[in-house]
């Protein structure tokens, strides 16, 4: 099955705010019709219309994808209830900041559920339409954390560094079924994530949102027969 570009449809998760949001809406204006999938009900509501009032098709999915448990089999409904998906962006993901040797293993295990675990479980829950139809697009938001080591970020890093070799071995394993494999990895963007983090960095300079929505937008519309297999975004001040 080869889907046009009208006819394209993406399961978003992370989608009530920052990258997340930021690709939706870029998503809905080229076509592409969104499954919009984070714990706020009332956050994705506001953007569905958002995205209905901008003539795109937009269907909301309230989901803890930390529950890892049940991440998978919920993934399997919302592809059947959206009926199909041909794109799949894991931006879901939390920030923490402590020492590893002061990191609780409570929090250690959230952050590698939430950013590592939930991502498997999600691909789980959608490779089998897309075995299917042979076809499918990917795409993991990791960080440059993945693979700078940053002190204080121990748990973030390992989580993000995990989801590279995950996407890694998902795009071998997978290439034969007509499925490709993107890692976005971007360096700091400013989203509420710095919010919930100690970190002192002058936000002004990160990346925004929409740039990192447009790298992922870009990587989605490429001709099935290309494939980017990471995209490194960085503000244009450097690495921070």
């Amino acid at each position: 099955m080869t889907f046009s570009k009208s006819e394209q449809r993406a399961i978003i998760t992370g989608a009530s705010s920052g990258i997340g949001r930021a690709t939706a809406i870029a998503f809905a204006k080229e076509g592409i019709a969104v499954a919009l999938v984070s714990r706020s009900l009332e956050k994705l509501e506001t953007l569905a219309k958002e995205i209905k009032d901008i003539q795109g098709e937009a269907k909301v999915y309230s989901l803890d994808l930390a529950r890892v448990e049940s991440v998978s089999e919920k993934i399997a409904l919302i592809t059947r209830d959206f009926g199909g998906v041909n794109i799949l962006v894991n931006n879901a993901g939390i920030g923490y900041t402590n020492t590893i040797a002061e990191t609780p293993l409570s929090n250690w295990q959230k952050v590698l559920d939430t950013n590592l675990t939930s991502v498997f479980q999600t691909v789980q829950g959608v490779l089998p339409t897309m075995r299917q139809q042979k076809q499918g697009t990917i795409i993991n938001v990791a960080s440059i954390a993945a693979h700078n080591a940053f002190a204080n970020w121990g748990a973030y890093c390992v989580s993000k560094a995990g989801l590279v070799s995950f996407s890694e071995v998902l795009a071998i394993e997978e290439r034969s079924n007509g499925i490709r494999v993107t890692i976005i990895s971007p360096g700091a963007v400013n989203t509420s994530i710095w919010d919930t983090v100690e970190a002192d960095f002058d936000r002004t300079l990160m990346l925004l949102p929409e740039t990192v929505a447009q790298a992922i937008l870009h990587a989605a519309l490429l001709p099935t027969s290309a494939v980017i297999p990471e995209m490194t975004i960085l503000p244009n001040v450097g690495t921070f």
